[in-house]
This record gives structure tokens, sequence and C-alpha cells, in this order.
């Protein structure tokens, strides 16, 4: 009789446990959220970031918690996502902090700034050097919780219509670059302007600008700026490791059960890693396809490189005098760069040096 029971009693558990796990998934309330994007459609890895994460986001929550992704233009221009999470216009948007510098320039530390870290640097301070923790209270006042959702790794230095042969040839020059670099180009004699990734083209083509930097290879190729530039600088000096973030409204953010916080903080953290190895992975074709395409490759001058790097030096100290947020985040990021670079001086470069010299022999 007692045997007879236990089976009635676990096979009722087993039967209990079945009826109880769709009603919980019932209980899930349906979330669903706009996210404006800073890019176009053509870039379809910046672009297809914000599509991995809300496919991600709805695969975790089993369709409950759905993200509808938009391209620039379609809710608000480019470099209007910010404001637009902020007001609450969307719930979330795919950029780059740099864009709005005009704000505060201690938001370009959410992306890059000139002579900063590579991609791996970055994400070191960013999740282990206290990054996080200054970034997140600097956003607080935007009303806007952010997360690290990608990262190009170091771009180009952009498309010039005519050949940089010295620091002098720079004076006057109209350039489209964003951020603090832009204003370190300033220093330098060049005239900066921020157009948003869909309007350089034509501002190119037309002599609006005379040069552009955007992103790399395998993106430039898309927006076709080897056909009105034919001159490729390398390497972009003011993105070392750019990174581009996911910002949430934070009353949004808030208001989400904590299994989908999870599902959108995991989604993002995928994401993140995922731009910077497929970029990895297209660039180099992208490359050589250009070259075939009459790019024609070159490095920045010596001088350019020592005369922007002394500017930035010299622009940080202004904001860090003038600036107590710039101040607070320069003082979490400069002493962390400095030690991990020491590691990357002992081992990563020396090896990626030496296997590079050594891949390019014929074998």
């Amino acid at each position: 009789m007692k045997r007879r029971a236990f089976l009635a009693g676990a096979a009722g558990g087993v039967a209990g446990s079945a009826i109880a796990a769709p009603a919980i998934a019932q209980e899930r309330p349906a979330v669903s959220w706009r996210l404006a994007s800073s890019f176009p459609k053509s870039t379809d890895i910046l672009f297809g970031t914000s599509e991995l994460i809300a496919r991600r986001v709805a695969e975790i929550t089993e369709d409950k918690f759905q993200i509808r992704v938009h391209a620039s233009g379609e809710i608000v221009p480019g470099l209007q996502v910010m404001d637009a999470v902020q007001k609450g216009t969307v719930e979330c948007g795919h950029t780059c902090g740099y864009y709005y510098v005009g704000k505060d320039p201690t938001l370009a530390f959410d992306t890059a700034i000139p002579f900063g870290p590579n991609a791996r640097q970055q994400n070191a301070w960013f999740q282990y050097g206290g990054g996080r923790e200054v970034m997140r209270e600097l956003f607080k006042q935007y009303n806007i919780v952010q997360f690290q959702a990608g990262n190009t790794g170091a771009q180009m230095g952009g498309w010039f219509r005519k050949e940089i042969r010295s620091l002098q040839d720079l004076s006057g020059l109209k350039m489209r670059i964003a951020g603090i670099a832009g204003q370190v180009m300033a220093k330098l004699g060049v005239t900066p302007t921020q157009i948003a990734g869909s309007d350089v083209y034509p501002a190119l083509e037309k002599g609006t600008i005379d040069a552009t930097e955007f992103v790399g290879p395998y993106d430039d190729e898309k927006l076709g700026f080897v056909q009105v530039a034919k001159n490729y600088y390398y390497p972009g000096w003011w993105e070392g490791g750019p990174q581009v973030s996911l910002y949430v409204n934070m009353d949004a953010h808030e208001a989400l059960p904590k299994p989908y916080k999870a599902a959108l903080e995991a989604a993002c953290a995928e994401a993140n890693g995922a731009m910077l190895a497929r970029y990895d992975a297209e660039n180099a074709k992208a490359l050589k396809r250009l070259i075939g395409r009459g790019a024609v490759l070159r490095p920045f001058p010596r001088d350019v490189l020592e005369a922007g790097h002394k500017a930035a030096m010299e622009l940080y100290d202004e904001l860090s005098a003038s600036n107590p947020r710039f101040k607070t985040v320069y003082e979490s990021w400069r002493p962390f760069l400095d030690d991990t670079r020491l590691w990357f001086r002992v081992a990563e470069l020396p090896f990626d040096g030496f296997v590079s010299s050594v891949g390019a022999q014929k074998r």
C-alpha cells in the first residue's frame, strides 16, 4: 500500500510540474520596445548588431519581450538617438557616446578618444577597471542605463580627396569627424564637422567636405567612398577600440521584470563580442577589394601623429581642469590604460609584430 501511495504521489508531482510550467510562462508580461539606431541599414554589421540584440532577447524570453529595430532616420535622425532615449520617445537606442560631446565631452569615453585603448583594453577598463561604474553614474543624469553593445576594433584614418604629405596639408581641410577627435583635429588646422553616416557620401561627392573618417574597409566599401576619394589613410588614431553602446531609458529599464533585464544584458554582451569578431573577419577581404578598385593605402605622416598626440594630451588636461565629470572618468581611465599597456608591450605587441613580419614573407 505504501509503495502504491508513493507512486501515485510521484505521478501527481510530475503532472503538477507539467501544468505549472506553462502557467508560469503565461504570467510573463508581453513587452514591446522600439530601438532607434544611429546607423543606416547598409552598414549591416553596425545595424545588424541591433537586430542581433532584439533577436536574442526574444529567444531568451520566448518571444514575450520584443524589440523592433529602426534604422537611422526612421524615427529620429542618427545623431539624435540619445535624446530620443532620454525623453522616452523610444525605449532604447544603439549609438555612440562621442556623437554627443556637445552635451558633455565626458561622453566620448563611452566610445573612444584619440590615442585611447584598443578594443581589448576598452573591454578590460569597462568591465574590470571601474569604467562601467563611472560611466553608469554619468548616464544617470540623462535618465539612461548604458550597456556595452559592440566594438569595431581599430579603425582606418579615412578617405581624403588629396594626399596628405605633412602636417601642413591639414590646414583648412574640411573633414567629417566626430567627438573629441574633431577638437583635436581643429588644433591641427582642420575644420571638423559631424555628419550622420547616411549623409557622408553626398557631402564628400559634392565637395562639402574634403575628407571623412567612418569605420573601416567593410563599411567604407558599402558606402562607396572609394568612388569620390582615393587616398585611404591609416591608422585611425582617434579610434583605437571604439565601443558602440545600447542606451536604455531608465524608467523603461526599471519597469522590466528581472529576467527580462538579464536577457537584455546577456544579449548586449553577446553583441559586444560578435561585432568585433565579424569586423575582424570581413575587413581584410574588403580591403583587398578596395585596393582593386583604386584605393591608395597611405600611412599618416609621422609629424601628423606626433602633433595629434601632443594636441590630444593638452586637450585632456584642459578638459580635466574645467570639467569635474571629465576629470573623474579620466582619472579612472588613464592609470588603468597605462598599466594595461605595460602588459601589451611585454607580450602582445612583440608577438603580433613577429608573426606579422614572418607571415608577410613568401613560404
